[in-house]
């Protein structure tokens, strides 16, 4: 909330509007005086107005459910309330005049729609510091969803980034970022965008859905993500996916020398379990003379 209060207070100045003088220097002391005269400098900071069609794509592919019904719906609001968050953007590093999506592509694709300009930050990065500044933004979202995450991570790692770059970038540990590409590793590009983002899904269900999908071939997983919401799409996979039932092993039949069946044993919970079917008597027998019979297999055994 801080963070967007920050930005509207810069979003009050027109765009081509000259930031006013600083404030004459104030001692103040701690941390809190450190914090204002911080957010004093970012208000000094001006934001430029970027004609739309000038603006091209650039980074890393961080969305999965980048569905044009969700851009018209940010379209309308923006055209009801205006642009409340300004975009990240830097000057093309291969063509002149042209700028570079750092993030907020969604909001420029909208006001692209619009056909209005977009309100932008504008930062000179290399392409290191670009993917960095946008794994940061990805982290501090909440509308991104683990999977969307582990993408993100596994076209670093791709593009040559070392697993240190990845943490920094998502503010993650090593620890996550190893779950996060061993799931998106274990699980076909193609699979996970027949899926899509499936914000309901945390890491451990798809980590679980990662390990049942092994042996699996892509086709079979992506006619089962079947669903009109992207949660739908994941609950129909993993339930496709989960283990039945096992089966009880056969049983076997005890015969007499004349083929009559005496018992059937079978395992039960892991132990074996003999059921008598013929007389009583026979089992009666059996068990006063199991002493004897044991003293003979041992003997058997033992040879």
């Amino acid at each position: 909330m801080a963070r967007k209060n920050v930005l509207e207070g810069l979003m009050k100045r027109e765009g081509g509007a000259t930031p006013p003088a600083p404030a004459s220097p104030r001692r103040a002391a701690g941390a809190i005086g450190a914090v204002s005269q911080s957010l004093a400098d970012l208000r000094t900071r001006a934001l430029t107005e970027v004609p739309s069609d000038m603006i091209d794509d650039a980074g890393l592919h961080d969305r999965l459910d980048n569905d044009p019904a969700g851009i018209g719906e940010l379209a309308r609001s923006i055209e009801e309330y205006g642009q409340q968050v300004p975009v990240m953007l830097r000057h093309s590093p291969n063509v002149e005049g042209r700028y570079e999506i750092v993030y907020g592509r969604r909001r420029v694709a909208a006001l692209k729609r619009l056909g209005r300009p977009v309100r932008a930050m504008i930062r000179d990065l290399d392409d290191k510091a670009l993917i960095v500044a946008q794994g940061q933004e990805n982290s501090a979202r909440k509308d991104l969803s683990f999977i969307e995450k582990a993408l993100f991570a596994r076209q670093m790692e791709a593009a040559g980034f070392d697993r240190k770059v990845i943490c920094d970038a998502l503010h993650i540990d090593k620890t996550v970022v190893s779950r996060m590409l061993t799931v998106a590793d274990s699980l076909p590009c193609k699979v996970i965008e027949a899926i899509g983002a499936a914000p309901s899904a945390g890491r451990d269900r798809w980590m679980t859905l990662a390990k049942r999908a092994t042996g699996h071939s892509p086709e079979a997983l992506m006619d089962a993500a079947r669903g009109d919401s992207s949660d739908e799409r994941f609950n129909a996979v993993f339930t496709t996916l989960a283990p039945g039932p096992r089966k009880p092993a056969p049983s076997r039949a005890l015969t007499a020398g004349d083929g009559a069946e005496l018992a059937r044993l079978e395992r039960r919970g892991g132990r074996p379990v003999m059921t008598f079917t013929g007389d009583d008597a026979f089992a009666t027998w059996l068990a006063d003379n199991i002493s004897e019979i044991h003293r003979r297999f041992e003997e058997d055994r033992g040879e």
